[in-house]
């Protein structure tokens, strides 16, 4: 597949792993302005690490990131932070804070020593919420909430960085059919009117391949496939890299396709 949108947040044969061991290794991929790339493979692939490299919490063991055409290295925590925010699997603070104050921490890196929100930041704030339909639990604590209000919050809190770059980890882990489409829907509006240039982790192959522009695949750590949907999951790569039979298919509404696993015991058993 040909590239042609601008590169906000590029990897140039990145290498990353922990205590000296590599987990990614030789890993490139170019992600434009308005582009989602879903990252997949199975566990222990090196999806996190490859997340956290990207983000500049993980130091690399070779190679380059760069972020709007300039080094990772170096930039400032703040100034990557105005640029790029991550999304984790799970939000665990510290203490319970309401959730407008969840979503407040959000402007840390615009605000003054003093840590006072000014107008801008409060502007920030209300438009992070509206965007995630979460104006409604600004006064509720953050422990209170359900699994699909905290993500909402937890992007909320991302949004109010007001980045040009979205990192998530898994960000439908624990969700259910109906909260997971409506965040990926969510993600796909902003991704279509802001530009956001968005990178996502999913296990879910189904999600990745309905909402994402394009897929990198990872095995063992290193890249197997990146490209559009329908160029990644072929169903001989899907077979050798997660070591279980899979029929490809096509949605039939969207045109994407659809990874369906065939169980041994129907293999067993034989075609009706």
């Amino acid at each position: 597949m040909v590239e042609t949108r601008e590169a906000v947040l590029e990897a140039r044969e990145v290498r990353a792993g922990y205590g000296g061991r590599t987990v990614v290794d030789g890993v490139s991929l170019r992600v434009g302005r308005g582009e989602c790339v879903a990252v997949i493979g199975p566990n222990g692939a090196g999806k996190s690490t490859l997340l956290r490299a990207l983000a500049g919490v993980l130091p690399l063991l070779g190679g380059e990131v760069r972020l709007d055409g300039r080094p990772l290295a170096a930039l400032g925590r703040r100034a990557i932070a105005r640029r790029l925010a991550g999304v984790p699997a799970e939000l665990n603070p510290a203490f319970s804070f309401r959730a407008r104050e969840i979503v407040a921490m959000g402007r840390h890196p615009y605000m003054s020593l003093l840590g006072d929100l000014g107008r801008e930041d409060e502007r920030a704030v209300s438009e992070a919420m509206a965007a995630t339909e979460s104006e409604g639990l600004a006064g509720r604590r953050f422990d209170e909430l359900s699994s699909g209000e905290r993500q909402r919050i937890a992007l909320a809190q991302a949004l109010a960085q007001e980045p040009h770059v979205l990192l998530l980890d898994e960000p439908t882990a624990h969700l259910d059919l109906t909260h997971q489409t409506h965040l990926l829907d969510l993600l796909k509006e902003l991704q279509t009117s802001r530009g956001l240039a968005i990178v996502l982790v999913s296990h879910d192959l189904n999600l990745a391949a309905e909402y994402a522009d394009r897929l990198l695949l990872l095995d063992g750590g290193r890249p197997r496939a990146v490209g559009s949907p329908e160029e990644v999951l072929d169903y001989r790569v899907i077979e050798d890299v997660y070591r279980t039979v899979v029929v490809v298919e096509r949605n039939r509404v969207s045109g994407r396709p659809r990874v369906v696993p065939v169980s041994r015991w129907s293999l067993q058993r034989g075609a009706p």
